[in-house]
Parts: structure tokens; C-alpha cells; sequence
């Protein structure tokens, strides 16, 4: 089967926090020839690279909790737990990101990154794509409350979690976005070989605070 595709015209349609494309296309179809004409629009959010920050030495996950605009009138509640997470900028590799996202919004330091998953994030409408990664931390201290960029309107708070109890928020329905839904099952697969792999390194560096709160 062909799995050719010609786009006719580009445009973009909203530049402001988002971007907005409009494609004119056709595609190729599976039971052959042609598709009609289509008009489709796609959000250009950037990608995504999500951490699952890991301490195998007291076998805690840490979470963070804030203000998701996408999240109103969902009948969620636009308070999200999440994995941490931020956009790759022109010229970031993936890893880096995952070490300036962590340090913005926990002030963790990292120890080994270990990739989780890399998948396109809603391919309906959305060219995002999202890596994932777990990684060694020292959870010891944490500051709770007063991360993330306030210039940027952030305002994180820190959630240190049992494994146990973080693994258990998968049936409990107090998680509603995909990145910990994904990062916490993969947890729950690959717990044992971590802790294996990662109690015998020293702690990650000392957690000091990134910014002042």
C-alpha cells in the first residue's frame, strides 16, 4: 500500500502562546487511490521532555502539582499532578532539558536518566512529541512549596511520594494527565532492576535551591 501524501498549501493561522497551522492535503488510501481534499489545522506546541524524578535509596517518586488552563471545565479540576516537564528550545538536547526543568521545579539534581518512552502526544490535531525519562534523585529535604519560574507564572508545589503509594494513584484516579499516568506504570514494571542498578551509586548532588523562592 502507498503511504504516499501531498500537501497543496501551508499556512499559519494564530501565532500567540500556541501556533496554529492549516494543511491543504491528500493522502493516499488504504483500499488504494486518493483521498478527497482536506482541510486540517495543527497546534505547533513544540515537544516535550517529562522526568520522573526516582529515589531508589528510599524508594520515593517526587510529583509536582499546578494550574493547568487545558484542565478547566473539565470535571477534572485544573490542579494537575504531573511528572515534571518542560519544551525542548532551538539548539536543547532532550537530556538537558530534563536537568533544567528538574532544577526549576523541585530543585533536584539528576542522576542517571533512563528513557521511558517517546510517542506523539495527540496526533489528532497537535505535532508534540513527548520523551519521558526516569531518573535518580535524593528526595531528602525538599522544599514543598514556591518552584518554577514565577516570571513565566509558575507556581509549583513538590510532592515527595512512597513508590507504593505514587503506583497506587494509577487505580485511584487522582492522575489525569498521560506523562506520570505512563511514567509511574513503567515504575511499577522496572521498580526492582532501579534499585538494583542505582542503590549502589552515591546520591545524586546535594538539592540546594534553584532560584530564590
Amino acid at each position: 500500500m502507498s503511504r504516499d501524501y501531498e500537501i497543496i498549501a501551508r499556512e499559519t493561522v494564530h501565532d500567540g502562546f500556541f501556533q496554529v497551522s492549516r494543511f491543504t492535503l491528500r493522502h493516499a488510501l488504504f483500499a488504494g487511490g486518493q483521498s478527497s481534499t482536506l482541510v486540517r489545522e495543527r497546534l505547533e506546541r513544540g515537544n516535550a521532555v517529562a522526568v520522573l524524578p526516582y529515589d531508589p535509596w528510599r524508594d520515593e517518586v517526587v510529583l509536582v502539582e499546578q494550574f493547568r488552563v487545558g484542565a478547566l471545565e473539565t470535571g477534572f479540576g485544573p490542579w494537575v499532578i504531573e511528572t515534571v516537564a518542560g519544551i525542548i528550545e532551538p539548539g536543547e538536547r532532550a537530556e538537558e532539558v530534563a536537568h533544567r526543568e528538574t532544577r526549576e521545579e523541585t530543585d533536584c539534581a539528576l542522576g542517571e536518566l533512563v528513557p521511558v518512552a517517546h510517542y506523539l502526544v495527540s496526533p489528532g490535531g497537535s505535532a508534540q512529541t513527548a520523551r519521558i525519562y526516569c531518573a535518580a534523585v535524593d528526595s531528602r529535604d525538599l522544599r514543598r512549596e514556591g518552584h518554577g519560574q514565577t516570571d513565566e507564572g509558575e507556581d509549583i508545589r513538590v510532592h515527595v511520594v512512597p513508590a507504593d503509594e505514587a503506583i497506587a494513584m494509577l487505580d485511584s484516579g487522582a492522575l489525569t494527565a498521560a506523562m506520570p499516568i505512563i511514567a509511574l506504570q513503567w515504575l511499577a514494571l522496572n521498580r526492582a532492576m532501579l534499585r538494583d542498578r542505582w542503590q549502589a551509586m552515591p546520591p545524586a548532588p546535594y538539592n540546594g535551591p534553584a532560584s530564590a523562592p
